[in-house]
């Protein structure tokens, strides 16, 4: 199985006043896995909804494999999708959910098999459902999306459902099977770490729009804009002043992500950026210190600013409340609010 390329060229969606997309544009290469991350009703589901022809666009293209699907109706276009719902069919065996499509296509039914051993279900074929943890039903609705050879593999938020223990695992399984049989995907959450986990390129989208479309780390790093910085993972606001190509921060200078004209800003510093570090000389003061496992987050009073700080566990001690620190910011490109 080879991916293709999947195009959305201008795409709006209205709903009487209201624009869930507008003029959406998105270029998806063959084999490629893509991420739709956003707040809700920022479009993103709805964009996956008219790629996969369960919806009408108001204005636009899709393009699949250099065809115009636009008008052709979802069971021509050779999609395959797997929803948040399991959507299985309770009275059919794990290995006849998978088979169903195959039994619509005309397809051989050995494909059952292979698909279940493609996500690690091949011991529990004649399981029913209700016989299967919620992980394992959502592997067969993955093995039933993949068995009739889908161009496009659809992914609707299909770990919301899932513990944070088996969201992981499946998380990482998607990304495996995915890899090895080479689908283009589309896959649609508003978890921003299985974003950045599992995706070629993340698309974080706001208003029907792309604001950014870049790799997991470019996004979190060098976001493209103020939404992007404040949305994606955590931000600290803090007050400093634009001098040429950087931005003064509590004594830092740090590069901008996009070129800003001078004076008072507002910049968004990730608390990962941040160092702390006893010292009783310094003024700043720890406000409260939080043990997250591998790392810790410190708030700290800077002067009339409160700066966040995510540092290792174990090159830290213990920093009670009142603590004085030294407060450093690591040199990484910022974006201004």
């Amino acid at each position: 199985m080879t991916g293709v390329a999947v195009k959305l060229e201008g795409l709006r969606r209205t709903f009487g006043t209201v624009h869930a997309l507008d003029d959406l544009d998105l270029a998806i290469e063959p084999g490629e896995l893509i991420a739709l991350l956003g707040p809700s009703g920022c479009g993103k589901t709805t964009a996956l909804r008219i790629l996969a022809g369960l919806e009408d666009a108001t204005a636009g293209r899709v393009l699949v494999d250099g065809k115009d699907v636009t008008r052709l109706p979802a069971n021509r276009r050779g999609m395959g999708m797997v929803f948040q719902a399991y959507s299985l069919f309770p009275h059919l065996t794990a290995a006849q959910n998978v088979e169903f499509g195959l039994r619509l296509r005309r397809g051989p039914l050995t494909r059952a098999a292979e698909m279940l051993d493609l996500v690690g279900l091949s011991g529990f074929a004649k399981r029913y459902p209700h016989q299967l943890s919620g992980g394992q039903q959502q592997r067969v609705a993955l093995a039933r999306a993949l068995a009739i050879e889908p161009r496009v593999l659809l992914l609707d938020e299909p770990l919301s459902a899932l513990d944070a223990k088996v969201r992981v695992q499946l998380r990482d399984e998607i990304r495996r099977i995915q890899t090895e049989v080479g689908t283009t995907t589309l896959f649609v959450t508003h978890d921003q770490e299985e974003a950045l986990a599992i995706a070629d390129r993340v698309g974080v989208m706001r208003a029907g729009r792309l604001e950014q479309l870049a790799t997991p780390s470019e996004v979190y790093l060098r976001p493209a804009t103020a939404f992007v910085a404040d949305f994606v993972g955590l931000s600290n606001r803090l007050s400093g002043s634009v001098n040429g190509d950087v931005v003064e921060v509590l004594g830092a200078r740090l590069p901008l992500v996009t070129p800003h004209a001078g004076g008072a800003v507002t910049a968004l510093v990730r608390p990962e950026a941040v160092d702390v570090v006893p010292d009783p000389e310094a003024t700043a003061t720890v406000l409260t210190s939080s043990f997250l496992g591998s790392t810790s987050r410190v708030t700290v009073s800077v002067g009339e600013q409160v700066v966040v700080a995510q540092v290792p566990s174990g090159r830290l001690p213990e920093l009670p409340a009142g603590t004085r620190v030294r407060v450093t910011i690591q040199p990484v490109a910022v974006a201004l609010e």
